[in-house]
């Protein structure tokens, strides 16, 4: 008698894998509408505010670095099991928090689960698509900026309209990913167990030789992207209220909503466009994106602002998918999971440590002028990615044709 299995069958196991993606990257973004909160609850300045959010990144990085390449190993599923435990454990430290120090361990070990998952992930989704359809590079760029979307309004709304917004935050999130981790059960294994588990805990960030080239073009726009990202996530509400004296909760989630949902659309819609099209698409929008942002903050213009958030997260989606397309094109499949680590490893430090840098700056030079000066400095890098991408395409081509022309000449 053969017992059926019962497990899922790859595209519903390609969908669970990506809706689990969006749930872990929704719950990264739940905080940031909240930070306002916490901070007239605790009273702590714009620096602290800022550290909350950087810390969450370091042990996002160094769960990349220790156990990004695990899965190669062990296998995916085991994997899953332990960062979606994670996630339930940072829930919980959420509700108890009645201090900056249970804010600082609650995302430590909300950055440790998202660095254990995000990789691991966007490996399950390269193993499981479909040749005729490569849909895991647009899933692994929209991703962010769908689940970041989700999670800044919802909180966002929740702050708004309810008297105890932690409460009702937190705890369906520690529900949702107690199922999530019984679900894990139904999902196949997608990578086989091969030996060198220990080995791969050896912090390291590995980008094989074949993508190096690509990965060193498209990392300026990777740190430019990723780098506004930071600054809308941890000083947005901040910048509503102090820059365009808005004192409602819910403005700056529409912000967050404004950039992460446009970059989301961007991602879904230029899929199907070449990397390198894309990626040249988005950086230069980008760019129009962030000038549109100085103006807003010169006038104080809401509206304005409102509109370079959408222009320019429009561009982070084209942007970083192309990016991540252009890095991940031919990956083999025992380097899936620690090439994905390295691209997270890029952005979660340009997502980070310039947001920590800025909220140190507004204690000594204002957040207006500290907002100017980072944008000014994201279109700069920009441009220099614009620019290694024509470089390179030019080398391709006439490579190219020299290889045409050989036999010709022969």
């Amino acid at each position: 008698m053969v017992v059926p299995s019962r497990r899922l069958r790859p595209t519903a196991a390609f969908w669970s894998a990506a809706t689990l993606l969006v749930l872990v990257l929704a719950a990264s973004g739940v905080p940031s509408p909240l930070y306002r909160v916490y901070q007239e609850r605790f009273g702590f300045s714009a620096g602290v505010l800022t550290t909350v959010f950087g810390i969450y990144a370091i042990a996002l990085l160094a769960a990349l670095l220790v156990v990004g390449r695990l899965s190669d190993h062990v296998g995916r599923r085991p994997v899953l099991v332990v960062g979606l435990l994670l996630q339930v454990v940072s829930g919980v430290l959420f509700l108890a928090a009645d201090g900056v120090g249970w804010l600082l361990v609650a995302r430590v070990v909300q950055g440790l689960s998202v660095g254990t998952l995000t990789g691991t992930l966007g490996a399950m989704l390269l193993d499981l698509q479909r040749r005729d359809r490569p849909l895991a590079a647009m899933l692994n760029s929209a991703s962010p900026t769908i689940g970041l979307s989700i999670g800044a309004v919802g909180a966002g709304v929740l702050v708004e309209y309810t008297g105890e917004p932690t409460r009702w935050v937190f705890a369906p999130l520690v529900l949702a990913f107690l199922v999530a981790t019984a679900a894990v059960a139904v999902l196949p294994e997608t990578s086989p167990r091969i030996p060198g588990s220990l080995a791969s805990l050896r912090p390291q960030v590995g980008v094989p030789r074949a993508h190096r080239a690509p990965f060193l073009v498209a990392l300026p726009c990777l740190v430019a992207t990723w780098a506004l990202g930071g600054l809308y996530l941890s000083l947005g509400p901040s910048l509503a209220v102090g820059v365009f004296g808005v004192e409602g909760h819910l403005v700056g989630s529409l912000l967050i909503l404004a950039m992460q949902g446009s970059g989301a659309i961007g991602s879904i819609s230029m899929w199907q466009v070449l990397p390198h099209r894309s990626m040249l698409t988005g950086a230069l929008l980008f760019a129009v994106g962030v000038g549109i942002t100085i103006t807003a903050l010169a006038t104080g213009s809401l509206t304005l602002f409102f509109v370079a958030s959408a222009v320019s997260g429009f561009g982070f989606g084209v942007g970083f998918l192309g990016a991540l397309g252009t890095i991940t094109a031919g990956v083999a499949p025992s380097d899936r999971a620690g090439l994905l680590s390295s691209v997270y490893v890029a952005g979660y430090l340009a997502f980070s440590v310039p947001a920590v840098v800025a909220g140190i700056a507004v204690g000594h030079v204002g957040l207006r002028q500290t907002a100017e000066v980072y944008g000014a400095v994201l279109i700069v890098l920009t441009l220099i990615a614009v620019a290694g991408l024509l470089r390179r395409r030019r080398v391709v081509r006439q490579e190219t044709a020299v290889e045409q022309a050989e036999p010709v000449a022969a």
